[in-house]
């Protein structure tokens, strides 16, 4: 049993509310951190994340959202993580900000500069780049800066689209994805996780995935699989051409 399938189980056994989630034209999917740094096992942060996106075949289930937006014509968002040489100078930082400063995690050169971009920890994987690169259906916010989107364009980009309800996974699971969830929730989204296509760091005594996973079926509206994503909308699909 997964984690998420866990939390989704712990929800049940407590008796919290069923409030549902249904995908509609205003729904969109958000993509948080689909990054090298990241998702890579050369990235900076696989030491700590690694054993998380192993077990939930993280990957893989983020590839799935973008391959079923774009099979499904549902816009998907991506909200990256970037550090410039400005952002290096802050006076003051929390844990895992100065964590992520000290090895140099998401850095660029600045803003309007892309050299040495392609291939870095702040690039895209790979497997994602046919996606992100369909600019049509694919939106790429500005960047946030600690772990909200309260510092990007993210809500701005999905109220100018008219979206009001969001699929949302990405990395980490219990620190931008779960930052993202609440920010969205407090202006006024309805908001599902795709619990398995996310992350988190697992250290000794300090387990992430566990943490996201039991805020995430506690505050949205849904925490899905991917497996089940894939389902509803194969039925959502086939009752549409019915």
């Amino acid at each position: 049993m997964s984690s998420t399938e866990r939390a989704n189980q712990g929800k049940e056994i407590a008796q919290l509310p069923v409030t549902g989630f249904d995908i509609d034209r205003s729904t969109a999917i958000v993509i948080v951190d689909p990054q090298n740094d990241f998702l890579h096992p050369d990235g900076v942060a696989w030491g700590a994340v690694g054993a998380s996106v192993v077990e939930n075949n993280t990957v893989e289930n983020i590839e799935t959202l973008f391959r079923l937006g774009a099979e499904n014509g549902i816009h998907v968002f991506v909200s990256p993580h970037y550090y410039y040489k400005h952002d290096h100078e802050w006076q003051f930082e929390g844990t895992l900000e100065r964590l992520m400063h000290n090895i140099g995690m998401f850095d660029r050169g600045d803003q309007l500069n892309v050299e040495g971009f392609e291939g870095s920890g702040a690039d895209w994987l790979d497997i994602y780049k046919p996606y992100i690169n369909n600019t049509d259906k694919v939106t790429v916010c500005s960047p946030h800066k600690v772990y909200g989107p309260e510092n990007n364009d993210l809500v701005l980009q999905l109220r100018k689209q008219k979206v009001d309800k969001v699929i949302l996974g990405g990395m980490s699971g219990n620190l931008c994805v779960e930052s993202h969830m609440r920010e969205l929730l407090e202006c006024g989204f309805e908001v599902a996780v795709v619990g398995d296509a996310t992350g988190s760091a697992k250290l000794p005594n300090l387990d992430g995935d566990q943490a996201a996973q039991t805020n995430y079926v506690m505050m949205a509206s849904a925490v899905y699989t991917t497996a089940q994503l894939v389902g509803i909308l194969e039925v959502d699909k086939a009752m549409t051409e019915e």
